[in-house]
């Protein structure tokens, strides 16, 4: 797909699940080699219960019956972590991942969450190159507040201050 187009993103409904599931997967395993299942995220079974509580949310962009983007926001109570943001390859580069990231933060800035904090791997290097153009900064594990889900994975942390324009 070569178009500034991407198909709308909405909130995540029951019945999703194994949409996204056969979304994010592959690109864990196959595209980052991450060795990484289902089993060991078991939010991907109860999206609604891990995100869609206090201030946190989920949205999906689907195309069809498939989910081609995701994005999740998680309320840890001293902010929000972003979670799960995954594009399927064919969509990349057509705004998706852009809009996705902007629905989130608008999101938490309408629910006054202070701070967006995300962990995620070392060969990711265009998700890090993203999140940096869009005012992200690099955090050390040590920096991670204390109520942070962190995930076993992750070995490279990102925060941004909501309420702040882009660097």
């Amino acid at each position: 797909m070569s178009t500034s187009t991407h198909p709308p993103i909405t909130r995540f409904v029951p019945g999703l699940e194994p949409a996204i599931a056969a979304l994010i997967l592959p690109i864990q395993r196959e595209e980052f080699g991450i060795p990484i299942t289902l089993a060991d995220q078991p939010d991907l079974g109860r999206i609604a219960e891990w995100y869609q509580r206090a201030r946190g949310d989920f949205w999906v962009a689907r195309e069809g019956e498939a989910v081609v983007g995701t994005i999740g926001l998680i309320d840890f109570g001293d902010g929000g972590a972003l979670r799960k943001m995954f594009v399927r390859a064919d969509h990349r580069g057509t705004g998706l991942a852009q809009a996705l990231l902007d629905t989130l933060l608008a999101h938490g800035e309408a629910q006054s969450i202070g701070r967006i904090v995300l962990g995620t791997t070392g060969p990711m290097r265009a998700a890090h190159r993203f999140y940096e153009r869009n005012g992200f900064r690099a955090i050390a594990a040590a920096e991670l507040p204390a109520s942070f889900p962190r995930m076993k994975v992750d070995d490279t942390f990102y925060e941004r201050r909501l309420g702040l324009p882009r660097a």
